[in-house]
């Protein structure tokens, strides 16, 4: 005697329930989404309620074929539950305490570029200036001493440490300007005139085929 579909289902059979899929998919995609207004919900709601009735399985009744009902009944569970679980979820995430804020370290890492390149800019106006300015103010500004003990490095008078070191921090400052000012002239000179092209070549081009005429 053949088996009825409710009497396969119950029994487990892999065959029954893809006959009910076929035939029931669509209806409970439907029902879910009605209930959620949610049809790509509806599409993970549909797998988990069949998931659902292949655990259910035993808990069929006897009765006709027409297992819609069950189904329909199990589809309602899973999307309430799924509801309360994604209510739950969302309380869960409001009783966090906010993130620490993250800091922007955009404009300390812009700060810190362009400290790099005027100190290497300052570095370079030292190596410009005179020796006896150059060797003041490495004594008095980056060792930190007095006028007095670098005079007495030196060998030479207080006052002509002073007077060194002010006409080194007033070259420092113009020459630290020309050299930044140099770098970016430089940097504009290296630019292409246009992407892929050169700089020189077009009028190199030209040359040529005017030579090539000849």
């Amino acid at each position: 005697m053949e088996m009825s579909l409710r009497a396969r289902v119950r029994a487990g059979d892999p065959d029954a329930f893809g006959e009910l899929f076929d035939e029931h998919a669509a209806v409970v995609h439907r029902h879910a989404a009605r209930l959620t207004g949610n049809p790509g919900l509806a599409e993970d709601l549909v797998s988990l309620t069949f998931l659902e009735a292949w655990r259910l399985r035993e808990r069929v009744l006897p009765g006709d074929d027409d297992l819609r009902p069950w189904l329909l009944g199990i589809a309602t569970n899973v999307t309430r539950n799924t509801a309360r679980a994604a209510r739950r979820h969302q309380a869960a995430l409001t009783r966090l305490p906010p993130p620490a804020p993250v800091p922007d370290f955009a404009d300390e890492v812009t700060q810190r570029q362009a400290d790099a390149e005027e100190l290497a800019a300052a570095q370079r106006a030292l190596g410009r200036m005179r020796r006896g300015e150059r060797e003041v103010f490495a004594l008095c500004v980056w060792e930190g001493l007095d006028a007095a003990t670098a005079a007495e490095a030196l060998g030479v008078a207080v006052g002509t440490v002073r007077s060194r070191l002010s006409r080194a921090r007033k070259r420092l400052r113009d020459l630290t300007r020309l050299e930044l000012r140099d770098g970016v002239d430089e940097i504009r000179m290296q630019r292409p005139a246009a992407v892929g092209q050169i700089p020189g070549s077009r009028p190199q081009a030209a040359r040529s085929t005017q030579e090539k005429r000849r």
